[in-house]
């Protein structure tokens, strides 16, 4: 997919270099096709490479797509700067008199916080209702699917004895589902998280579904059965080093983390991870801009 992205934007280069198919904005407008307007709420606090990891997914399918980022108004990123996010991100004023085709919503390291602690919860809270009429599909990723689950369905999140942390094996549960198309029975998917949800109350609720889960890790893939709602608690965007980038920053702060799960070969921190779960990712991604976004979403919005 060609995505239409800012020419300035950082995250660009680290794309072309990898021949993710990018086009600026004179040659979208010169193709005479409608292109999907996908919204990022943007939550993690290393943004640029967020952007990254979201940007290369969204880059794997025939479909053209403006991708914008937001960001909340009600709390200041400490980990990029005051320029990047006016030069790149809108805030939700600037955006709720508009309807888009898809937004992602990201995950955020406060997990263990309470949702009404969080200093931003109000102004989440109206986003995600703004999102049950103006947007066709959201993807909701690990503590944005947490949010998404007690917010929508009255499902709390609970704290874990110790974090969540490696590559684990994951069940498809209902293959049939068109999200699941061309997965394996048993596929990869990384985790990093201090709190799960209970899976049995995931199964036992009359609007959600479960697509896969795993063993070790829990519940992963859940979406809501009107479609319109898809959350994932772990992270398939997660770049191959980026658990060990994590692991690295954990142990620098003097916590008590175990090395990542089934991550390194051998255990062995000093042995490059390999990925096993790439495919997958982009397997997701394509499957929900194309059955959940594309071919759902309005040719010209009311």
């Amino acid at each position: 997919m060609p995505i239409n992205i800012p020419q300035e934007l950082p995250a660009r280069e680290i794309l072309e270099r990898e021949n993710i198919f990018v086009m600026d904005v004179d040659r979208a407008r010169s193709q005479d096709i409608r292109p999907l307007n996908i919204l990022i709420l943007n939550l993690m606090p290393e943004k640029e490479k967020t952007e990254a990891q979201l940007l290369r997914l969204l880059g794997n399918t025939p479909l053209q797509v403006n991708v914008s980022f937001l960001h909340t108004a009600t709390h200041e990123s400490k980990n990029v700067s005051k320029s990047h996010l006016e030069q790149f991100y809108t805030t939700f004023d600037e955006v709720k008199d508009r309807r888009v085709d898809g937004m992602i919503i990201t995950g955020a390291p406060i997990e263990l916080m309470e949702f009404e602690e969080v200093n931003y919860w109000e102004e989440l809270k109206k986003i995600m209702d703004w999102a049950k009429t103006n947007v066709t599909s959201v993807l909701h990723i690990c503590w944005g699917a947490q949010a998404a689950l007690y917010h929508y369905f009255g499902i709390g999140k609970f704290e874990l004895p110790k974090k969540c942390s490696g590559i684990f094996s994951h069940t498809v549960n209902e293959p049939t589902v068109k999200l699941m198309r061309g997965f394996d029975d048993i596929f990869y998917a990384p985790h990093s998280r201090y709190t799960d949800v209970d899976k049995e109350k995931i199964k036992a609720h009359k609007d959600l579904q479960l697509l896969a889960s795993s063993e070790e890790a829990g519940a992963f893939i859940i979406m809501s059965k009107d479609e319109r709602h898809i959350m994932i608690t772990g992270h398939l965007e997660y770049e191959v080093q980026t658990l060990a980038e994590e692991y690295e920053r954990d142990l620098a702060k003097g916590l008590d983390i175990d090395m990542p799960k089934y991550y390194f070969p051998d255990n062995n921190p000093t042995k490059k991870p390999v990925n096993k779960w790439r495919s997958h990712a982009h397997l997701l991604f394509s499957n929900w801009l194309n059955y959940y976004v594309y071919q759902e979403t309005p040719y010209e919005w009311d």
